[in-house]
C-alpha cells in the first residue's frame, strides 16, 4: 500500500466515535506529515460524516501545519545565513500556510529592479537613499499604517507588499531586505518601543564629518517616517524621553534572529489585544525555539 493510499483508509476513520480508535489514526496521519495535508483537504471539501469529521479534520491539517512550521523554523535558526526574508515567510506562513512564495519573491525583485536602475558606483549614501526612498514611498506607495497600528496583518510580509502599510519592524524589515540585495549596508536596530535603520559607514565616511558615531553608522533611516534620515543624537534623545539607559544595541545593528523574534513579539502583543489565547500560545511556542 503506498502512502497516498494509506492515508486515504485513515482519513475514513476519522469520524469513528471510540476516541482510543481516533487518536490513534490522527497520530498515524500525522507522521505522514506535510503529504497527508492535500489529501485531508480533499475529504473536508468533498466527503461529509458529519460536523464531528469535519472539526477533526480541520483540526488535524492545523496541527501538521503547525508542526511544519516548527520544523521550518528550528532549520532556519540552525542555518549559518538565517535569511531574513526566509524568516519572514515562515511567519506568515504560521497565518496563511497556503500563501504563495513565489509571488512575494517576484514582488520584492521587481522592487529591487527599479530602484536598481536608479543607481550607479558615482552617488553619495545619502544620494542612493533619497533614491531608494522615492522609488519605495513615492512610486510603490509603502507607508506606515497609523489607524491600525497593532494589527497583526502588519506583521506579515505578504500583506505588507499587498497592502503597502506596515509597521515600524515590517517596513524596516522589507526596506533592508531590497537595500542588502542591492549591496547597500543597511540593517535593523532593534529600539525599545521602534525600530529603525542604520546605513553603515563601510568608508569611514564620519571621521571626516562633524557628527562622530562610536557604533560605525553612517547614519540612520525611519522606514516608519517614509524614510528620514537621522542622526544618533536623536536616538540618544529618543531614550532620554523614554528614561531608558543607553545600551549599545540600541544604536548598533541586531542580528537577523533578533528581527524575527521582535516579530513574533509584535504578533503575541497584537493576539493578546484580540483576546485570542490560542495564537499568543502558539505564537509563544514558535518564539521560542529561537531562543
Amino acid at each position: 500500500m503506498n502512502v497516498s493510499t494509506h492515508i486515504h483508509a485513515l482519513v475514513k476513520l476519522m469520524d469513528d466515535p471510540d476516541d482510543h480508535v481516533y487518536e490513534h489514526v490522527r497520530q498515524e496521519i500525522k507522521k505522514c506529515g506535510a503529504d497527508a495535508i492535500p489529501i485531508l483537504e480533499h475529504s473536508w471539501e468533498h466527503d461529509y460524516y458529519g460536523m464531528v469529521f469535519q472539526n477533526r479534520i480541520e483540526d488535524l491539517i492545523h496541527e501538521i501545519q503547525f508542526s511544519e512550521i516548527q520544523r521550518q523554523l528550528l532549520e532556519w535558526s540552525s542555518s549559518p545565513d538565517k535569511d531574513l526574508l526566509e524568516g519572514s515567510i515562515l511567519i506568515a506562513k504560521y497565518q496563511y500556510p497556503g500563501l504563495d512564495e513565489l509571488k512575494i519573491k517576484e514582488s520584492i525583485q521587481n522592487l529591487r529592479k527599479d530602484i536598481w536602475l536608479e543607481l550607479n558606483d558615482n552617488q553619495t549614501s545619502f544620494e542612493k537613499v533619497k533614491i531608494f526612498n522615492r522609488i519605495f514611498f513615492d512610486l510603490y506607495q509603502f507607508s506606515g499604517d497609523t489607524k491600525h497600528y497593532h494589527s497583526p496583518v502588519n506583521s506579515f510580509i505578504n500583506n505588507v507588499l499587498e497592502s503597502k502599510k506596515g509597521n515600524p519592524l515590517s517596513l524596516c524589515l522589507l526596506y533592508s531586505i531590497v537595500a542588502q540585495s542591492l549591496d547597500l549596508p543597511i540593517y535593523g536596530v532593534n529600539l525599545p518601543n521602534h525600530f529603525v535603520l542604520a546605513y553603515m559607514d563601510e568608508y569611514h565616511a564620519n571621521h571626516f564629518g562633524q557628527v562622530q558615531n562610536d557604533f560605525g553608522v553612517l547614519f540612520y533611516i525611519n522606514a516608519f517616517s517614509k524614510g528620514t534620515i537621522f542622526d544618533v543624537k536623536e536616538i540618544e534623545q529618543f531614550l532620554n524621553d523614554l528614561n531608558i539607559e543607553h545600551k549599545r544595541e540600541y544604536f548598533e545593528p541586531c542580528s537577523n534572529t533578533a528581527i524575527i523574534k521582535r516579530m513574533f513579539t509584535n504578533l503575541i502583543f497584537a493576539f493578546q489585544q484580540l483576546g485570542n489565547s490560542e495564537k499568543v500560545e502558539e505564537l509563544t511556542l514558535l518564539k521560542s525555539l529561537l531562543d
